[in-house]
């Protein structure tokens, strides 16, 4: 059998040199097989006849010893029929010894590595070398049946790891981009009270029932607590997915499944957006707010002019006020874009800031219920983000400012990608006029309406 290899080999190439050598020539040097392997296929030989002359010169001797592997130098070392012997030079100057079985499928080199020689010995590598033979000899390639037996044993861990435990992970990993505290707090509060009956189930067995089961007693009666509710299952659940814990479709998604067995939520709630004043009631509820002269009123007739919201209007700081440039640079930390906002100050909201202690490091030192409960004394049913909307409509329905500009003042994203993506501008020069106009509006000493707010008196 060796000798019909050799003359095989020698009728593909005529080079005598190499391919000539006597059995004991080729045996004494292992790593002249690699040689011999890379000039055949620079000769454009098919490799089906290198990999069989290899194994079969190797069929009567296993070349390896364990002493050698010991003291084995950097480089390949061949044991014969695939198996090798991979010495690495290591960053700390040490060698790294592993052990790799060497086969052809399909016209592909392929490499599988067995493992290190600390965990796994000659006499072992040369079992796992013969179970990868055996499957070749099936027509399976070793590589993808190690990768297939992963997949499974995965899948069948998955069984121990409950949807509550994903639910955990998936808050480690998302939580930290999620700068409002009221957020992360919600997110764990329905993943963790309203999922109950189905943390302590593997993530994997989950299925449409179990999320109906979940849902159902909350979508009509707190409609868009389930609503927001049935995105994050679906969302950890394709986390479970990604991780490989759960295979098949999300029985949480929306379209095209849930949607067909679920009321349409906008019929059960209307949105109900934030109670706003109307605009035209803006410059009596200014006047009331200038009489008072207190912090929570100032802070509230600020967050107004600015058409800011009360987050960023609670953590303002005097460092990031400029009075020379009359500009008012919220970081983005604090915005709910993620982005640097600048904001115009119009004189009246400068007029506001000179008037404060400017000793402290915030500008207005309370916290975010103080401006809701001066709100509440004076209107009851008007919320403090509503002044945002109540802006927009002045803009929208008194003034010619492009509906872009109005946008940029209240730090909306805009809605045209493909122009988002080009814009690189905030329109401040632009937005320095509709603050003033605005803040001339709310200074006007007069009603526009025919009937005045009536306000509420604290005794």
């Amino acid at each position: 059998m060796q000798e019909a290899a050799d003359r095989l080999l020698a009728h593909a190439h005529g080079d005598g040199g190499v391919l000539r050598q006597t059995r004991a020539q080729r045996a004494d040097a292992p790593v002249k097989l690699l040689r011999l392997h890379d000039l055949a296929e620079k000769a454009g030989r098919q490799r089906s006849w290198i990999g069989t002359w290899i194994e079969i010169s190797a069929e009567k001797t296993m070349r390896l010893t364990a002493r050698f592997v010991q003291h084995a130098p950097i480089g390949w070392h061949c044991d014969g029929r695939g198996l090798y012997l991979q010495c690495a030079a290591g960053a700390d100057g040490s060698i790294c010894k592993s052990w790799a079985y060497r086969y052809v499928m399909n016209g592909r080199q392929r490499y599988m590595g067995l493992g290190s020689i600390a965990d796994i010995s000659l006499a072992e590598a040369r079992e796992k070398a013969a179970g990868a033979r055996k499957l070749r000899l099936e027509g399976i390639d070793p590589l993808e049946a190690r990768k297939a037996q992963q997949t499974a044993a995965r899948l069948e861990a998955a069984k121990a790891m409950t949807f509550g435990q994903c639910v955990e992970a998936f808050l480690q990993t998302h939580e930290i981009a999620w700068k409002n505290e009221k957020h992360r707090k919600q997110w764990h509060m329905t993943l963790t009270e309203y999922c109950r009956s189905i943390s302590e189930l593997p993530v994997q067995v989950i299925d449409t029932d179990l999320v109906l089961k979940t849902l159902t007693p909350l979508w009509k009666t707190r409609t868009e607590t389930a609503k927001r509710l049935r995105g994050r299952i679906e969302r950890v659940l394709s986390w479970a997915k990604g991780r490989g814990l759960r295979a098949g479709e999300n029985p949480a998604r929306w379209s095209g499944h849930l949607k067909e067995m679920l009321a349409d939520p906008i019929k059960i709630a209307p949105v109900q957006h934030h109670a706003a004043l109307p605009y035209a009631q803006i410059p009596d509820f200014m006047s009331e707010l200038r009489n008072r002269d207190s912090l929570p009123a100032k802070a509230l007739e600020f967050l107004i002019l600015t058409a800011a919201r009360s987050g960023e209007v609670i953590g303002a700081q005097w460092d990031e006020i400029n009075f020379d440039a009359k500009c008012w640079t919220v970081p983005a930390s604090r915005m709910k874009s993620g982005k640097e906002h600048r904001v115009p100050l119009c004189a009246r909201a400068l007029e506001i800031l000179q008037s404060l202690d400017q000793h402290s490091e915030r500008v207005f030192p309370l916290s975010d219920w103080t401006m809701r409960e001066l709100l509440h004394k004076l209107c009851p049913n008007i919320t403090v983000h509503g002044f945002r909307s109540s802006f927009m409509d002045w803009a929208h329905e008194t003034t010619h400012f492009p509906k872009t500009v109005v946008d940029m003042a209240l730090a909306h994203k805009l809605d045209n990608k493909v122009e988002a993506a080009y814009r690189r501008g905030d329109l401040f020069v632009k937005r320095v006029k509709l603050m003033s106009s605005w803040g001339e509006y709310c200074a006007k000493t007069f009603s526009t309406i025919s009937t005045p707010i009536s306000f509420q008196r604290s005794a």
